[in-house]
């Protein structure tokens, strides 16, 4: 188990603070987000919602359509993340810029490659806690990086906060059923 937080060679991600959610607090100039979720409680259920986290699974339950080079969240890897239906399918290309896969601590983080209307990072990592309790923490920071971002204005926050809760309860689901 460990950790790694190196982009690949051919990165070309477009922000320059790469795997600056792992730490706090997260840079200046962009929005930030960040929302804890309880999944559940116990080792069994951390083991769970983390191989849900690492395999994309929580993703594509959510109703996001995944496109990743690996199974796994690999860093230096792209991920392409599909969001709407249709025409209306909005492509959002991604790096994994770091994992993590500890005894108490699992999950990734990705950034944002030319393409994605945003420029940023954000991270999802489960936690085992002291008292037991398995927690899902999604933190992120970005910016606008189309007209089209930046015309939502203040509906983009709302809608990545939307997400990340919505990704709390969708891991429960999967953690505990």
């Amino acid at each position: 188990m460990g950790s790694t937080d190196t982009p690949g060679p051919a990165s070309r991600l477009t922000y320059p603070e790469v795997g600056a959610t792992r730490r706090w607090p997260l840079p200046s100039g962009y929005r930030h987000l960040r929302v804890r979720t309880h999944v559940g409680h116990g080792r069994a259920t951390f083991e769970a919602a983390g191989r849900a986290v690492l395999d994309w699974r929580m993703h594509r339950a959510v109703g996001v359509s995944i496109h990743a080079a690996d199974p796994v969240a690999t860093p230096g890897r792209p991920v392409v993340v599909g969001l709407g239906v249709g025409r209306l399918r909005l492509r959002a290309p991604c790096e994994v810029v770091w994992t993590v896969a500890e005894e108490t601590r699992t999950g990734f983080a990705y950034g944002t490659l030319p393409g994605h209307p945003e420029r940023g990072e954000e991270s999802f990592v489960v936690t085992l806690e002291p008292d037991g309790s398995v927690v899902l923490t999604v933190t992120a920071f970005s910016r606008p990086a189309s007209w089209f971002s930046r015309a939502g204005g203040p509906l983009v926050p709302f809608f990545q906060r939307a997400y990340a809760r919505r990704c709390g309860r969708v891991l429960r689901t999967w953690a505990v059923g």
